[in-house]
């Protein structure tokens, strides 16, 4: 099973901001504890490669990296042991310097002029982001129409009040969020709460899409 495949057996992709890579060890074993283990990090902070290589030296946790912008930032974080690359747009330079390395890219895509120029790049699983202000749902089944071998991943402003939107769509991988993982929660290392919020958050996709 391929990295991709896995993401969608799991069907959730908790998107989290870490702002310090000491919390990183109760993350994962919260997300372990809540049944999704799996995480993106995105590297919106300087904690994001200490963490990610913190919840990747594990083994039992398939950890991604997030908002990654430029090649550089595809080495740091391919070093740190990330599995998986997620970005907010499509880069070419990105998507070929993480091929170089044998990572799969998730590189935004919300347009059928980005979508064309991911597939491209060889790439037919997408991010969709940000979501709920490109249309949500809607637009993703649109697109779909045209490109019947796109996969999307969206991602932004999606919660539990929306996810059935996006789970009910046939070309919809997963879905990407950060309600299961709030920020303060994971500054406050606050193990529990998180996981409580990822066990909710897993029955309930699983009640959406059995």
């Amino acid at each position: 099973m391929t990295v991709l495949d896995q993401l969608a057996a799991h069907r959730l992709v908790p998107v989290v901001v870490i702002d310090d890579a000491d919390r990183a060890g109760v993350l994962a074993q919260a997300l372990v504890d809540g049944g999704l283990p799996v995480a993106e990090v995105t590297f919106r902070t300087a904690a994001a490669a200490d963490a990610i290589r913190v919840m990747a030296d594990r083994g039992d946790v398939l950890v991604g990296a997030g908002t990654v912008l430029t090649p550089a930032q595809v080495d740091q974080a391919v070093a740190a042991g990330a599995a998986y690359l997620v970005s907010p747009g499509t880069n070419r330079a990105v998507v070929e310097r993480a091929r170089e390395h044998g990572v799969p890219t998730l590189p935004g895509a919300v347009t059928a002029t980005e979508v064309q120029a991911a597939l491209e790049l060889g790439i037919e699983t997408v991010k969709f982001f940000p979501a709920a202000t490109s249309g949500g749902a809607r637009a993703i089944s649109a697109l779909a129409a045209p490109f019947s071998g796109v996969r999307f991943v969206p991602t932004g402003g999606i919660g539990a009040g929306n996810l059935a939107d996006y789970l009910a769509l046939p070309c919809v991988a997963a879905v990407g969020g950060s309600w299961m993982v709030p920020r303060e929660l994971v500054r406050h290392g606050d193990a529990a709460g998180i996981r409580d919020l990822v066990a909710e958050a897993v029955r309930l996709a699983r009640a959406l899409r059995p």
